[in-house]
């Protein structure tokens, strides 16, 4: 199947190299109409508790959401600053969509006790289309700026997920800029030829075209969270250049014992095509574990990802090869060295971890299970404007009430919802559950009581009350919503879940490795390794981010819980690139032992061909994820440091040094497999390789 793709690719170059320009064109004109469809609603679980009473409310309340404005760093008593505040506030409430704006001098709670600080929350009319909505929004928040103060900031509601949007694109920008010249460079030093480290580049920028239309699509179906533009575009961008990578070096290789380019492509892609093949879907399937949870936003990064995946597998193995068959023959071929100075770095590691193998496990496995035991302690939060950078015009807000107003203010409630016929007794007993609870009527005879905790919106003292009403409650038509009752019925998803998402994606990670290796025990050791690298990227993430070390140093900050996004998509990511790695250095492992027959040996030949190659993937994905990480969002930068975290320990350490110690104490009956699933593999398992003849016949 590779071979004749190959084929197809190189008889018909520049038709291939056509049709993908043109999907680069797509990609950049209609894809980047995604930035202005991304939604923050994040914790939203279809089915649950707080989402039904959620859209219950956007059916039977008359008001929507809330947009807040604040005016500070000036007395607001001064008769000049109080005027023009009347004035917008008139302005604002005269326009079409807004249900209510309160006088913030003489509503109390809205002026600060310094007298330094005001407050005008602006509430949406309910049942706004989403053009309404939007014009609604930009017209009262241009309007509060045009207030003449030392500072004015307005964010909330819809307006807050416009702006993160914004942040998001620009993050994009940046992050391309900052990464793309640094990869190049460190591509120019491996190939040592502008040509060979420009293809890399063009697969990478594929991946990002294949990144935005991919999220373009799929927002037309369901809701695309903010973070998933820089997550999709940091792994388009990181896998393509991986995969481009390994193809070169194989065609570099292959040029140095075949002079015709187009058949040195076939034999490329016969060999690292196979590689990249599994490699992709080794990744795509980790990410389905994403698809077992209900959560609207797992299920739409789980499947936007998984696609930019296939479109760079599918860039690597038709446009690279159709680029080397028109350009390829200015690709100077790979260097012929003696077998001793080939690799002799991680020949050496791999034959001392072999020699020791007792010591390394005794050394490294402890090791990582130490960087691993923050995650005992890891809690997730939906959290809130401190996540973004102090230059975002939502943290100035956050930042400027909370230098000037009450702990508390402008929490989210928890929002109860009494439905028609719930009893005065229970409605009692649950607004007695907070001495701030206020209560409002609904049109169709429901009541929806606001109970404030203190604290954040979704500390342990909102998430206890969440569970307190719900046990007040008892049989009575009651429902609780808002940011505290979502995190608590996510929380409650992903332990439900996370059991069967881990089962799905071990399991077609084993049936995929074995494919690959036609080996059972593989599989198994290094699902065992890899389960170690991600548990020392997970603790590293949580002892940084959520109690502060070092946080300082990202410009972030301890937050005492980490994202709710960032856990399982580290998991789930890392996983997938962890197989990466495995599967290139097994690739070479799994052919010196065909060649020669010799288990010990095929280790050693596995790493001295595979660690640079490794080496140079993993130091260009963590340049990648770490430009990316420059923008300062919080849970960006939690992805970012995990997934890079987990890359680097798992292409050194554990590739290095676990991989071949546990080959090496399992010898030859790591490849062992009972006789009725051998049978299968030499039948179904997938086999492109050049015949062992001509494979001895070349060298």
């Amino acid at each position: 199947m590779l071979v004749s793709l190959a084929r197809a690719a190189t008889r018909r170059p520049l038709t291939v190299i056509t049709v993908w320009v043109l999907f680069l064109l797509l990609g950049f004109g209609l894809g980047t109409g995604v930035f202005g469809r991304l939604s923050d609603n994040v914790p939203e679980v279809p089915g649950t508790e707080s989402e039904s009473a959620a859209q219950y409310l956007d059916r039977a309340d008359p008001t929507g959401e809330t947009v807040t404005g604040v005016v500070a760093g000036v007395a607001v008593s001064d008769p000049a600053l109080r005027n023009r505040v009347e004035r917008a506030v008139a302005d604002v409430r005269a326009l079409a969509g807004i249900a209510a704006v309160p006088d913030p001098y003489s509503t109390p709670g809205l002026t600060s006790r310094d007298g330094r600080a005001l407050l005008i929350p602006v509430t949406l009319e309910g049942g706004l289309g989403d053009d309404a909505e939007e014009h609604a929004v930009d017209a009262a928040a241009d309007r509060i700026r045009e207030i003449d103060a030392p500072e004015v900031h307005v964010s909330g509601g819809p307006l807050l997920g416009k702006q993160i949007g914004e942040r998001a694109q620009q993050d994009v920008r940046r992050a391309e800029s900052v990464s793309l010249p640094v990869v190049l460079a460190l591509l120019l030093v491996v190939f040592g030829g502008l040509r060979a480290a420009a293809l890399p580049l063009v697969i990478a920028v594929s991946g990002i075209a294949g990144a935005f239309l991919a999220l373009f699509a799929f927002s037309q179906v369901t809701d695309i969270s903010v973070y998933a533009i820089q997550v999709t575009t940091m792994l388009g961008l990181g896998l393509a250049v991986d995969y481009a990578l390994l193809m070169l070096v194989r065609f570099r290789e292959e040029r140095r014992d075949t002079p015709d380019v187009v058949e040195a492509v076939h034999r490329t892609v016969a060999r690292a095509g196979r590689t990249v093949l599994f490699s992709g879907l080794t990744v795509a399937v980790s990410l389905t574990g994403l698809l077992v949870f209900p959560s609207t936003f797992l299920r739409s990064m789980g499947l936007a990802v998984a696609a930019v995946v296939v479109v760079d597998m599918l860039a690597a193995v038709t446009l690279l090869p159709a680029l080397l068959a028109r350009f390829g023959a200015g690709i100077a071929p790979a260097r012929a060295r003696p077998e001793a100075e080939e690799g002799r770095v991680f020949a050496r590691l791999a034959r001392f971890a072999a020699r020791r193998r007792i010591a390394v496990l005794a050394v490294v496995v402890p090791a990582l299970l130490v960087l691993a035991l923050p995650v005992t302690g890891l809690r997730i939060s939906i959290g809130d404007a401190q996540q973004l950078p102090r230059s975002t015009e939502a943290r100035q807000l956050y930042d400027t009430v909370d230098a000037h107003f009450p702990a508390g203010t402008g929490v989210s409630p928890v929002t109860v919802v009494l439905r028609p016929g719930t009893d005065a007794a229970t409605a009692d007993r649950i607004r007695a559950l907070s001495s701030n609870a206020a209560s409002r009527a609904l049109p169709d005879g429901g009541t929806v009581v606001s109970l404030q905790p203190p604290g954040s919106a979704d500390g342990k003292a909102a998430t206890d009350l969440v569970r307190q009403v719900r046990e007040t409650r008892g049989t009575a038509p009651v429902q609780v919503t808002g940011t505290a009752a979502r995190l608590v019925d996510f929380r409650t998803m992903l332990a439900d879940r996370a059991p069967w998402a881990a089962a799905t994606v071990l399991a077609g990670i084993f049936l995929l490795l074995f494919a690959f290796t036609g080996s059972v025990l593989i599989p198994l050791r290094t699902i065992a390794t890899t389960l170690l690298s991600l548990g020392a990227a997970l603790g590293a993430v949580v002892w940084v981010f959520q109690y502060g070390h070092l946080a300082g140093a990202l410009g972030a900050q301890g937050l005492g819980a980490l994202s709710l996004t960032a856990p399982p998509l580290v998991v789930a990511i890392a996983f997938g690139l962890a197989m990466d790695y495995e599967l290139f250095i097994l690739a070479r492992m799994r052919e010196a032992r065909r060649l020669t027959g010799d288990d010990e040996e095929a280790v050693v030949t596995g790493l001295r061909r595979s660690g640079r190659v490794v080496t140079c993937a993993a130091l260009l994905l963590a340049v990648v994820f770490g430009a990316f990480m420059t923008g300062g969002f919080s849970p960006i930068l939690q992805i970012g440091l995990g997934l890079t975290v987990a890359v680097l320990i798992d292409a050194t350490v554990v590739r290095m040094l676990l991989v071949p110690a546990t080959m090496a104490l399992l010898g030859r009956r790591v490849w062992w497999a009972p006789k009725v699933l051998r049978r299968a593999h030499d039948r179904f398992g997938l086999r492109e390789e050049v015949p062992v003849e001509r494979e001895l016949a070349s060298r």
